[in-house]
């Protein structure tokens, strides 16, 4: 077993997005890092670094102070404001060396920086300090605009909270953990109700319902799709 010196063992690698217009540099912290056996990804600017964490929160970034377009700071800004990344560990990476440079990069939201040129080492070390004390990103299922905190139990939609009874908000957790698939209403029964507890297929179609008009806001597309004769799926008609 790979000790990945996060005290995370028997659990998954952790996820580590890399964020680096330097592909040399790229390729060298994604290659060392997965050595180390961290699952790592990669974005060369800001805006494909805003496209992947939306697809998929990582446990970690490292994020490179001068991007083209969209700066590193920029993009730790962007994802403070965000409920669903605010606590999401950044580590950020900067040739500047300055003492006011590296106070600018925290103030903003980083949680630590690295100089550039640095030691894979280094920056092991930093990241095994952060991933102890950060709580995992599985806490946090995402699908389109829609984000549940399963651990806070708190949902949003575009920022919006979205007040759920306890039947709506299991219905919305089994959908965020399987996106896209169709489930009938006997499975929906079977896998959201409790076992043993008679309930009326119907009584699915009511709680559907119920869903929709706490998710569905003015303007916000419909992401509960029924399919006829078959049931019922989390999906998003923009995709």
């Amino acid at each position: 077993m790979t000790d990945r010196g996060d005290g995370r063992e028997n659990a998954r690698a952790p996820y580590i997005l890399v964020v680096e217009d330097d592909e040399a540099l790229l390729m060298m912290l994604r290659y060392n890092l997965e050595k180390l056996g961290y699952e790592v990804g990669a974005a060369e600017d800001g805006p494909e670094a805003l496209a992947r964490v939306a697809a998929r929160r990582p446990d970690l970034m490292v994020l490179d102070w001068m991007l083209p377009g969209l700066s590193g700071l920029d993009v730790c800004r962007r994802l403070r404001d965000q409920e669903a990344t605010r606590t999401l560990p950044i580590i950020m990476l900067t040739a500047r060396a300055g003492e006011a440079d590296n106070i600018r990069g925290l103030d903003t939201g980083a949680d630590d920086y690295v100089t550039k040129p640095c030691s894979i080492e280094a920056l092991q070390a930093r990241i095994r300090a952060l991933l102890r004390r950060a709580p995992p990103a599985d806490n946090l299922l995402r699908f389109a605009d829609v984000t549940l905190d399963t651990v806070a139990h708190r949902a949003e939609r575009n920022g919006r909270t979205l007040t759920l009874g306890p039947t709506e908000y299991r219905i919305l957790e089994f959908f965020l953990r399987h996106p896209r698939q169709v489930f009938s209403r006997e499975d929906l029964l079977q896998r959201v109700w409790e076992r043993g507890v008679h309930v009326e297929l119907r009584t699915v179609d009511v709680h559907i319902r119920r869903l929709r008009l706490i998710l569905n806001g003015p303007g916000e597309a419909d992401i509960i799709r029924t399919v006829r004769a078959a049931g019922y799926a989390l999906d998003d008609p923009r995709a």
